[in-house]
């Protein structure tokens, strides 16, 4: 017996359950690494939404949780996966600038849109006016993060590397059985493989694919994120990550020769300079059609729980949101009525 089982371990499974872990909860995991959009995606994290100039939904009150929640974590597995690095707005127009003005002028960009342009001082990138500089943002190593948690969960028996079967659960009034495991609740952590779940299939996500290349620049040496139509998101070794597309058509985790392309063509026109593309990867962002997370308790089973719909921005909403689940769980507190999945009645 044990009080959760927690199917999934992206960004949403990993936080919650560390919310289980530092209130004592047992817990199992199903993970089968079937969906890849957490540990392909850039890992930035970023409060504002650059292409407009806007904050990102109440990224004011998920950042400082955030930050918090993954300097916690670093200490715990005494790894370092979060990198502190400053994202570079480039600018096509003085108009551009004038606009980062007015934005950075807003109440609750301040904190975020430094006022000081920065120069660009890199020869070999086509930079035609100035970058702005956006604070409070850095680079996760996700990949790195899940692998060490997956160990952890691995030395501690809490990780089941197998498919979950929904058909294998039986739902009683207090009680899951799930084949030899009994559980108070279940929660479905599984991003776009929502899709395939009976019991939550029907909440309109849409998903959007995202494709990234990773690229080999040496002598380019740059240490900031730039964000022009792409990111460039420095790896170290003279390795970049850029991306990433979106396309909402494509429902799988393969890659293109479109994508790719638009990528090349993209990269083009911020680069000067030579480069190999050494990688080429794919995921399905879990995006929701009203660009809110899901979250909450199916309308009909009260001991099975949704985690999901972060879209790309899971970096700062996933610990936020899983501990606004764990306290509506375990104490009965109230989800902000933005992300509840009671906003969607089943057909």
């Amino acid at each position: 017996m044990v009080d959760f089982i927690v199917v999934g371990l992206g960004l949403a499974g990993t936080a919650f359950c560390e919310n289980l872990r530092k209130n004592d909860k047992t817990f199992i995991v199903f993970n089968d690494r079937s969906q890849t959009s957490s540990r392909v995606a850039g890992g930035l994290y970023n409060p504002v939404i650059l292409k407009r100039f806007t904050l990102s939904w109440r990224a004011d009150e998920q950042l400082p949780v955030a930050t918090k929640f993954y300097t916690e974590l670093e200490q715990f597995l005494k790894v370092s996966f979060d990198e502190k690095l400053n994202v570079l707005r480039k600018f096509a127009s003085i108009e551009e600038q004038n606009l980062w003005f007015e934005a950075a002028d807003k109440e609750k960009l301040k904190a975020y849109l430094d006022t000081k342009l920065v120069n660009n001082e890199n020869a070999l990138l086509k930079i035609p006016f100035q970058f702005g500089k956006v604070l409070e943002t850095g680079r996760l190593n996700t990949k790195f993060l899940f692998d060490s948690y997956e160990s952890w969960l691995r030395k501690e028996n809490r990780l089941l590397t197998g498919t979950f079967n929904y058909d294998e659960l039986d739902i009683e009034q207090d009680v899951v059985i799930y084949k030899d495991i009994k559980a108070k609740n279940v929660v479905f952590t599984e991003g776009y493989g929502m899709m395939q779940n009976p019991f939550f299939n029907y909440l309109p996500m849409q998903g959007s694919k995202g494709e990234y290349i990773v690229i080999r620049a040496k002598g380019l040496n740059e240490s900031n994120i730039i964000k022009s139509s792409i990111f460039l998101i420095p790896l170290g070794n003279d390795l970049y990550k850029v991306g990433a597309t979106y396309h909402r058509k494509d429902k799988d985790n393969v890659v293109t020769k479109e994508a790719k392309n638009e990528l090349i063509t993209k990269l083009e026109t911020l680069l000067d300079c030579p480069y190999e593309i050494v990688d080429h990867m794919a995921g399905m962002r879990p995006t929701v059609k009203d660009r809110r997370p899901l979250v909450g308790q199916h309308p009909k089973y009260n001991n099975l729980w949704l985690l999901n719909g972060f879209g790309s921005h899971g970096i700062t909403i996933a610990p936020w949101a899983a501990t606004s689940l764990y306290d509506r769980i375990e104490k009965e507190l109230p989800l902000s009525k933005e992300m509840d999945i009671a906003r969607f009645a089943p057909n």
